[in-house]
């Protein structure tokens, strides 16, 4: 069993940053394929980021060169910074890991953008 619990999240102005952190426990981290998912209202949940175990990332065509995916397992804890931050960024965030059947999701955390 794996517990995820993001943060970060936040009310920003279009340009700004931020940095989301999600950190797991209950298992051994460094195994999972870590991923970020966004949520907007009245959208499907969409793939942002992910991140495998070896460290190899992939990102979704809208934040390509604007948000980074990194790992610490060290701290049992995947990261997303996101740059110039568009009001289209805005939707409840959600941290993501997985390894072979197994699938556990976090809460999610708000993300806002004002133009």
């Amino acid at each position: 069993q794996v517990q995820l619990v993001e943060s970060g999240g936040g009310l920003v102005q279009a340009g700004g940053s931020l940095r989301l952190s999600c950190a797991a426990s209950g298992s051994i981290f460094s195994i999972y394929a870590m991923g970020w998912y966004r949520q907007a209202p009245g959208k499907h949940r969409e793939l942002v980021a992910a991140i495998t175990s070896g460290g190899s990332t992939n990102y979704a065509d809208s934040v390509k060169g604007r948000f980074t995916i990194s790992r610490d397992n060290a701290k049992n804890t995947v990261y997303l910074q996101m740059n110039s931050l568009k009001p289209e960024d805005t939707a409840v965030y959600y941290c993501r890991a997985r390894w072979g059947k197994f699938d556990y999701w976090g809460q999610g955390t708000q993300v806002t953008v004002s133009s």
